[in-house]
């Protein structure tokens, strides 16, 4: 290979990581959490008890309640618990007018006692699994942006790999107090240990949205995606309502006779539409958390009224196998707790190998300014934007999970200021970061936002009776252990912090000398 290519490469990799590697880094370690969105949103309602599972039983309560509560509703939806979300979700669909669509009402019940719980409005894990690919902007608009940066992280990491042309050797050398270049060795042994997992989650989101980035083929088969989508996931064929009341059967051997069908597989939810009526159906929905290969329309139809099994979907086709494993492999839902905790590693590696990329460039290039002493403004807006980018996202995080607990329960439109919350202190981050310059700007928002992560589980123990003693005991491992995630993570950033002020603390009158050397050294 010609050293000119190389170089080309290499200044592809350096460009395009930078333009980009402010976004990706959100994008990142938004993603990275969403692998515990569950867990994420079940802290943040803990008004939803955790209890032994017992399906038959929460399946037998949900339906006493929605017999009770909505007899005459157009249609049921019905979530049982897991491991991971324990609490009961219940909604219906007002019956309204034909050829009109009818109000939803959602209610959580008490997957023990079947009674309604009053939990408080949160996006919770949720927000963050939606930001990761839609960035909170407008429909289409926030994924052709996310899509567009996978395509450009995509490319980073195949220009990545022909640059260093001694990858695995450079993996295995790490020279620590070096300055740029423990920053460098740094970025390529987060690299090269997670570079299956960096191509596979990078490659996968393009799949994902690939009829949306490149929708030639099936405008010009099918005219529309529209009646693609319809073709490839044909509506589920209800028989309508006649109007002649018959009671419901029992669900419970529905459900079980669906996880028959499918050799025991998990259920994500059961629609009844037309309750009470002669002409019942209820359709049985298979989980994807059961398998890699993620089948997006696996349903088991029954008769209401008599229990008789109507439909049993088809067996993927080879392309929707294909599809369903790249889905699956990226959502991780299959993900046992060891799994989800190594998703959630390599998560957090390439969201450093982004951080330390950004951190490479705008260090190589202050050096060249070091004599001098003068920021040009170009690189001063990337140093802020750095600082802002990576600690102030940590902070806007922080303020998210505080705002949750602060927020009085029944304040109108809670969920969208816990959303607020996040952007006001995030962009409180970049005004800081224009007024505080350099390492005293890290400093002080990487000490910020180890406070606010310790403080977590304070705040918990202050706000609710599900502190760490309660859910310890319980053994609430999805409460308690967000409560130990939040305090390591504050732990880390007050090391980061620390580092980082002993650094300018040791030797304050040596920047420019230590400049000079390390820019010998990396040029």
């Amino acid at each position: 290979m010609k050293e000119g290519f190389r170089q080309a490469m290499a200044w592809l990799h350096t460009w395009v990581g930078l333009i980009f590697g402010w976004l990706l880094f959100a994008i990142f370690l938004t993603g990275t959490l969403s692998y515990f969105k569950d867990e994420i949103t079940h802290w943040m309602q803990p008004e939803v008890q955790a209890h032994p599972l017992d399906n038959a039983r929460s399946l037998a309560m949900a339906q006493t309640y929605l017999q009770q509560q909505a007899p005459h509703a157009a249609r049921w939806f019905i979530t049982l618990p897991d491991s991971r979300q324990p609490g009961l979700s219940v909604m219906w669909q007002d019956k309204v007018d034909p050829g009109k669509r009818g109000n939803f009402i959602r209610k959580r019940l008490d997957s023990l006692a079947g009674s309604e719980v009053q939990a408080r409005e949160s996006m919770g894990g949720e927000f963050f699994y939606r930001f990761h690919f839609q960035l909170q902007m407008p429909y289409p608009w926030g994924r052709w942006l996310s899509t567009m940066a996978a395509m450009v992280m995509f490319i980073a990491l195949i220009t990545g790999i022909i640059t260093h042309k001694k990858i695995f050797k450079d993996f295995f050398t790490f020279r620590p107090r070096k300055g740029q270049r423990s920053w460098l060795d740094g970025h390529n042994a987060v690299g090269v240990l997670v570079l299956p997992f960096h191509l596979m989650i990078t490659y996968s989101s393009l799949v994902i949205f690939m009829s949306m980035v490149m929708p030639a083929t099936i405008v010009a088969s099918y005219g529309s995606t529209d009646a693609f989508f319809d073709d490839l996931f044909p509506a589920t064929n209800n028989a309508p309502a006649l109007g002649q009341p018959a009671p419901l059967l029992a669900l419970g051997p529905m459900y079980d006779e669906a996880r028959k069908q499918w050799g025991g597989g998990h259920v994500e939810r059961l629609v009844v539409n037309n309750p009470g009526d002669v002409n019942a159906s209820v359709n049985v929905i298979r989980a994807g958390s059961d398998r890699v290969v993620h089948d997006f329309g696996s349903v088991v139809s029954f008769n209401g009224a008599s229990g008789e099994v109507v439909r049993v979907s088809t067996e993927q086709s080879l392309p929707m196998a294909i599809s369903g494993s790249f889905y699956g492999l990226h959502m991780g839902h299959f993900a046992g707790p060891v799994l989800r905790w190594l998703y959630f590693i390599c998560g957090l590696a390439g969201t450093a190998m982004i951080g330390t990329g950004l951190v490479i460039w705008l260090g190589k290039r202050q050096l060249k300014h070091a004599k001098t002493g003068v920021m040009p403004f170009e690189l001063r807006l990337v140093e802020v934007l750095n600082i802002a980018s990576m600690s102030g996202l940590m902070i806007a995080i922080g303020a998210f999970f505080w705002a949750n607990r602060l927020l009085p329960v029944g304040f109108a439109e809670r969920s969208n200021w816990e959303v607020q919350s996040f952007f006001i202190a995030w962009g409180l981050t970049v005004l800081h970061a224009m007024v505080r310059r350099g390492r005293q700007g890290w400093v002080e928002q990487l000490s910020l936002g180890a406070l606010l992560f310790i403080s977590v589980p304070l705040l918990n123990a202050l706000t609710t009776s599900q502190h760490l003693g309660v859910s310890l005991v319980q053994g609430d491992w999805a409460m308690a252990g967000f409560d130990l995630t939040c305090l390591g993570s504050g732990v880390f950033l007050a090391w980061a912090a620390w580092k980082m002020q002993h650094r300018v603390v040791a030797q304050p009158n040596a920047e420019r000398v230590r400049a000079m050397h390390l820019k010998g050294e990396v040029n």
